[in-house]
């Protein structure tokens, strides 16, 4: 059955709001940690990197404020002023659950209501043991959403939460992984050195992948080994193969079920080939940057076409 456009517009950006608030979350986490357990404290440029990934940089550069733990923490979690922060998302991913309520379990609803519930009536983040128990309970919550939205029927409803939270998965890890390697070690550190390879495991912890790298890689952590990894390993939930394939494969039960496919199941099936047959290290050598940037571009570029052949515009 065919939803209507609004409908199906609010249930996909449902799914990419929850998960953009949970990649933030993660990787203000992530960024506390490195600047208070590594070897070396990161400071400014930890933090620095945290407002590039999420693309947060110019907004708060325009605060005049300075950078540092507890005004950049605060930006990304309890600032309401701009639309990259944690409680911007949960409230947009209410507001959009709210219009389709009816096609959300209580469990789901729930979970992006407290989620949301969080940050009402704070007015600051209480230094980093407060922000990590902030941060930690906005995971639960995400989690818990994502665990009820699989337990849902399977029906158009979820497969444009899971479509959404997919499309916005992907554009956050090659964003995690290109402002790693294009921007983020400070001048004057070496490459594999004590900074880097704490940054290194900075990205593996923002994604949930430690267990899984040493699983994976025997020899130490290795940075061509954490970006095959990010990149290359569908069997790694948040790598860009991973969200590449669930892409296709959720386009296409779309499909069968409104009839409705078109630019975008060819888009993203065209997409999962070249996937299919890239090689990390080649593209480490042509040039890992260009390529990341050419798959965010793309990545946007099957967002708009999942708006046009689903009729979101």
């Amino acid at each position: 059955m065919l939803m209507l456009s609004r409908t199906a517009a609010a249930l996909y950006w449902l799914g990419r709001y929850v998960e953009r608030a949970d990649f933030i979350a993660r990787l203000v986490e992530a960024t506390i940690r490195l600047d208070a357990l590594s070897a070396r404290p990161a400071g400014e440029a930890a933090w620095q990197s945290a407002l590039a990934v999420s693309y947060n940089d110019e907004a708060f550069a325009a605060t005049g404020a300075n950078l540092n733990q507890t005004n950049v923490a605060c930006f990304l979690t309890l600032d309401a002023s701009h639309p990259g922060s944690i409680v911007r998302c949960l409230e947009t991913a209410r507001n959009n659950a709210r219009a389709v309520r009816t096609a959300l379990t209580r469990e789901a609803w729930t979970a992006i209501n407290r989620a949301w519930w969080l940050f009402q009536n704070r007015a600051s983040t209480g230094g980093a043991t407060a922000t990590l128990n902030l941060v930690e309970q906005v995971k639960g919550e995400t989690r818990g959403f994502e665990g009820a939205i699989h337990r849902m029927m399977r029906n158009e409803a979820t497969l444009l939460i899971q479509l959404g939270a997919a499309v916005e998965r992907a554009d956050n890890t090659a964003r995690l992984v290109d402002v790693k390697y294009h921007l983020l070690l400070p001048e004057g550190e070496s490459v594999g050195g004590v900074v880097d390879r704490d940054q290194w495991t900075t990205i593996l912890q923002t994604v949930s992948a430690v267990t899984a790298y040493r699983w994976l890689y025997s020899e130490g952590l290795q940075p061509a080994n954490v970006i095959d990894l990010l990149v290359s390993h569908p069997e790694l939930p948040r790598s860009l193969a991973a969200c590449v394939e669930e892409s296709v494969a959720l386009l296409n039960q779309l499909a069968r079920r409104t009839g409705l496919q078109g630019e975008a199941d060819r888009m993203a099936r065209a997409r999962m080939a070249r996937t299919q047959k890239t090689h990390t290290a080649d593209v480490i050598v042509s040039g890992l940057h260009e390529h990341l940037a050419a798959f965010i571009q793309e990545n946007a570029m099957l967002d708009a076409a999942i708006a046009r052949q689903f009729r979101f515009i």
